[in-house]
């Protein structure tokens, strides 16, 4: 019996020093590796990555996979559990949001273009149209309800109360709705289905992008903050891989740079200060 049990603890520690060997060895690897995996999702930021920054990188002996998600939640929970090294499709806001509510660390590595959100037309083709009562359909995602009621106080037909920080603002924080209008949360890409039902649509720019909106016809666009940035992120262990730095670098490189220069017609993208 003394046999068989010294055998057992031999192979046990056999397997402990392996296991331990390949976890150190994954971790060198992992700052060294030479293949990024990006998550996805259909619109103009997994676009621009794709077809920006994916060829400096593979100028830079990287090799790019990209898996498509159609939830970006799913997405951040593939990110947090290492299924895939890097996301591109949410702002800070969101991010923060996602680690508050799911306990993760992903960390941003850089600002990058943003399409604004906007207020479109719906039944209603100006500013000066509004009325009383009329029927507003805006995101119901907390950080994009808040972009939302900074852009209704920007025209003048809400007031948020002073002291509220504008990217966490509710419906409850409405001091003031000087045209009693009906402001209805829903799905962001349910908005622009819906828009000739409703007044106005205040609706994200990944929205305006994949329903195919002329961004032109935005009656009034937001004042983008820095909590409203499209980021690049990743978890937090590898903001300072040197696969991480070279994402960062791809995005402020001259050569992007360059290709925005050409690219963003009637400035579409707002375009942050690098960091």
């Amino acid at each position: 019996m003394k046999k068989y049990i010294s055998a057992f603890l031999l192979v046990s520690l056999a397997i402990f020093l392996v296991a331990c060997g390949k976890s150190d060895s994954s971790s060198s690897s992992s700052d060294d590796k030479k293949t990024i995996k990006v998550g996805t999702s259909p619109g103009p930021y997994s676009e621009l990555f794709l077809k920006a920054v994916k060829p400096i990188l593979e100028e830079k002996g990287y090799k790019v996979e990209d898996t498509e998600f159609t939830d970006l939640r799913q997405a951040d929970v593939a990110l947090a559990d290492g299924g895939i090294d890097l996301n591109v499709d949410q702002h800070t806001a969101y991010m923060n949001n996602f680690n508050k509510e799911s306990g993760s660390t992903l960390a941003a590595l850089t600002a990058v273009p943003t399409v604004p959100a906007a207020l479109f037309p719906g039944k209603k083709t100006s500013l000066d149209s509004v009325k009383k009562g009329d029927i507003i359909g805006i995101p119901q995602d907390p950080s994009n309800a808040a972009r939302a009621y900074a852009i209704l106080q920007k025209a003048g037909w809400i007031k948020i109360k002073e002291g509220v920080n504008p990217s966490q603002a509710t419906v409850q924080d409405i001091v003031e709705n000087k045209y009693d209008l009906e402001i209805k949360e829903m799905e962001s890409a349910q908005i622009p289905r819906t828009i000739e039902d409703l007044d106005y649509g205040v609706i994200p720019g990944s929205i305006v992008y994949s329903s195919g909106i002329d961004a032109k016809k935005a009656i009034l666009q937001e004042d983008v903050v820095k909590n409203y940035e499209l980021v690049a992120v990743v978890a937090e262990k590898n903001q300072e891989t040197k696969w991480a730095k070279a994402v960062k670098d791809a995005y402020h490189s001259p050569k992007f740079k360059k290709y925005m220069d050409k690219n963003n017609k009637d400035n579409y993208w707002f375009i942050p200060k690098n960091d």
